[in-house]
């Protein structure tokens, strides 16, 4: 899941007035999804834990945070064409500028929490983190995900992540 509409970038940046409503609009979506959600996984940046509150708060479920999950980091430095700089991130996954991630290096991170998640859990947990991170997630499971899927993800955005007989599915729920 990426996380609703925020008042910022900063990792302390809470959600906007309209972000607040999408967390409620999405606890609400999430109960009624019929998904049996087992644990919840955030990054602990400030949007990503208060958009998962309420449906955490409705559910009595912990939310636990994951440094993994946290925002991208492109570089320590201003980028005017950041844009153009993370489409060339998409293309070329060992890219990287000052002080910033490559793709292959968020890619690393995440998948490590997603392999620890399918090898411990036997239910279904909710990852809650940032629109790059989720795009480069997603790749794992299509191949074919890439910076223009992450330019129409919304906030926020919820897929599913089915495996159905050895394959992986991903499927996009959420449309509001």
């Amino acid at each position: 899941m990426r996380h609703s509409e925020a008042e910022g970038q900063h990792e302390d940046s809470p959600l906007s007035k309209h972000g607040v409503r999408q967390s409620r609009a999405l606890a609400q979506f999430l109960d009624q999804s019929g998904y049996d959600i087992d644990r919840i996984v955030s990054s602990p940046y400030l949007r990503a834990v208060e958009t998962i509150k309420p449906y955490a708060s409705m559910k009595g479920l912990t939310i636990e945070t994951d440094e993994r999950l946290e925002e991208r980091i492109l570089s320590h430095e201003p980028l005017d064409d950041w844009e153009e700089v993370l489409h060339d991130t998409f293309q070329d996954h060992d890219l990287k500028f000052s002080g910033g991630e490559s793709s292959k290096e968020a890619k690393e991170r995440i998948n490590e929490l997603v392999d620890e998640c399918e090898q411990h859990d036997n239910g279904n947990v909710l990852l809650v983190t940032h629109g790059n991170l989720l795009a480069l997630l997603l790749q794992k499971y299509n191949r074919e995900i890439g910076f223009y899927h992450w330019k129409r993800l919304s906030n926020p955005d919820v897929f599913v992540v089915q495996k159905q007989g050895g394959e992986y599915t991903v499927e996009r729920v959420w449309d509001q």
